[in-house]
């Protein structure tokens, strides 16, 4: 598969960067007298396939038979567009749970998730080395230098739990921060052992180095676990709760669409992404959600607590918004 530079670009953003409630899949509910209090809402959106619900419900009209009007700006990571975020400029996210996790421990703001858009699933990310390299499982890391897009973030929270699981904690190698679109020349030039990416990395490593997973790390103790969605600030959900739940109705709407027909993820990711509709078609997807759960949430935020990448340990239901 033929990997462009721009497809892999706009996937950097992904990771640059999960009490039951939130999102409602049943019908719309038209607007009345009683409708949300805010109608026009500006949605920052990571150009990323967990995005695909939200351009899906536009397209639909989900939004519009809420009384809802949804203007789009790209943003990379919510840490960036905090400000904005604050002052309501943007009124809702797209944000992975450990980037809202640890916003909310460095208190600088406080964020509640609205509607989960993915959990993780097999080969959607992982550890992987050259078809040439000694490892073999997850033991012979011991020692090794593993490239992550971003440190203290997804690769290293997953990776972590992987590294336990084989009775080796995360200071036993060395997580070093190498760009996704870097990571393929540092294996190359053997500057890391391993790299831990996602697609469309992982086709073009297989690709190009022969790479092979040596591990997929959302199976076993990180299986199923929520990824990212879609989130507000708790001072605008408490100022818009009709706004807020009118977003989640015709989100959830959309979320159930993207979880039972892959054709029309196929369809909307390349419109919004650089992503290639070849590409889109064969890339390995997470599960798309259709419920909110604390329960899950707290997987994310129990995992960041144990290996130090939060202060103090969160309680997931404080960030799930009704």
């Amino acid at each position: 598969m033929r990997i462009r530079n721009a497809c892999l670009a706009a996937v950097v953003a992904a990771l640059a960067l999960s009490a039951c409630g939130g999102a409602d899949t049943g019908a719309a509910r038209p607007a009345t007298g009683d409708g949300p209090e805010k109608t026009e809402i500006t949605v920052g959106v990571v150009p990323v396939p967990s995005a695909a619900p939200l351009f899906i419900a536009m397209e639909k009209g989900f939004f519009e038979q809420e009384g809802l009007k949804v203007r789009t700006e790209t943003i990379q990571a919510p840490q960036a567009v905090m400000p904005k975020i604050l002052n309501g400029s943007i009124d809702t996210f797209l944000t992975s749970y450990v980037s809202l996790i640890a916003i909310q421990d460095s208190g600088v703001a406080k964020l509640k998730m609205l509607v989960e858009s993915q959990q993780g699933a097999p080969g959607v990310n992982g550890v992987l080395v050259t078809g040439d390299s000694p490892l073999k499982k997850t033991g012979d890391l011991k020692g090794k230098k593993i490239a992550v897009n971003v440190v203290k973030a997804l690769g290293e929270v997953t990776t972590s739990a992987h590294l336990k699981a084989a009775g080796l904690a995360p200071a036993d190698v060395s997580f070093v921060p190498v760009p996704f679109a870097e990571q393929l020349a540092a294996l190359r030039a053997g500057r890391v052992d391993a790299a831990w990416m996602t697609e469309p990395y992982i086709s073009a490593a297989k690709k190009e180095l022969s790479a092979r997973v040596l591990v997929d790390t959302l199976t076993g103790p990180t299986e199923g676990l929520p990824l990212d969605g879609w989130a507000a600030s708790a001072d605008w959900t408490a100022k818009h709760p009709k706004t807020a739940a009118a977003f989640q109705r015709a989100l959830g709407r959309a979320q159930k669409l993207a979880a039972s027909d892959r054709t029309e993820l196929n369809r909307v990711i390349p419109a919004y992404t650089r992503i290639p509709a070849d590409v889109a078609a064969e890339m390995t997807l997470g599960t798309f959600s259709t419920s909110l759960d604390a329960a899950r949430v707290q997987r994310v935020a129990d995992l960041m607590s144990e290996f130090g990448l939060t202060k103090t340990k969160i309680d997931a239901t404080a960030l799930v918004a009704g």
